[in-house]
């Protein structure tokens, strides 16, 4: 892995995001994502649909992908909504080094909410139903909005708090939580355990132990696939 190889790569992407945005017209935002510095990936950005800025944090998206490593793969034309309700059409294409390193990510975002707007009108007078609803994701400028939105999330999904959680139900949320990249930031740990309402020293344990019974390699102690 070459951290030269990887600065010249960011450093020519970031250096055309303005042309890809010009030429896609203000409802389009290019951002260049550079995963060694999760808490502040976006080196460079043009256009203002998520509302960030260089410094930001990536979504949870993008720490979906970075928690899958080499492994990653491009998420192309998904739908999110964003907190302030736009929707928004994306792709998320890796940049990996000569290596086959996965160091960051190239990312389209494009607001569809108007002409989404018009698809449902047009549908509504044709007879057409609409399709099902769009999963909100946070875009934020620090990554601890990123990380509160996504514990809150499995909080909801659970439909009950920390102290009602099964041990079972713990560990699941834990390995969920590294699965998402969460504990890829720094001080997430910290953070997971104050928005739980436990000690570090807690959080860290559910860690380990979720990490243990379902292994990297995805199985679990007996061997079984997860």
């Amino acid at each position: 892995m070459s951290a030269e190889e990887q600065d010249a790569i960011i450093a020519a992407l970031a250096s055309v995001v303005d042309g890809i945005a010009a030429t896609l017209g203000a409802s389009c935002e290019a951002v260049v994502h550079d995963f060694r510095r999760p808490e502040k990936s976006v080196v460079a950005i043009a256009g203002s649909v998520t509302g960030r800025g260089v410094g930001g944090a990536m979504s949870e998206i993008g720490m979906g992908i970075l928690a899958r490593g080499d492994d990653a793969a491009n998420e192309l034309n998904y739908l999110t909504r964003t907190g302030t309700g736009k929707l928004v059409k994306s792709s998320s294409m890796i940049l990996r080094d000569s290596s086959g390193t996965v160091f960051g990510a190239l990312c389209l975002n494009l607001d569809i909410t108007a002409l989404n707007q018009a698809h449902a009108l047009i549908g509504e007078l044709a007879g057409v139903t609409s399709g099902g609803a769009v999963p909100t994701t946070t875009f934020a400028n620090d990554i601890d909005s990123v990380v509160d939105s996504i514990v809150d999330a499995h909080q909801l999904r659970q439909s009950k708090p920390w102290p009602e959680l099964s041990r079972t139900e713990r560990l699941e949320l834990f390995q969920n939580l590294d699965e998402r990249g969460v504990f890829a930031v720094r001080g997430a740990a910290q953070q997971v355990a104050e928005r739980l309402g436990i000690s570090r020293a807690s959080a860290y344990n559910y860690l380990a132990r979720a990490r243990t019974v379902h292994g990297e390699d995805g199985t679990d102690q007996d061997g079984a696939r997860s």
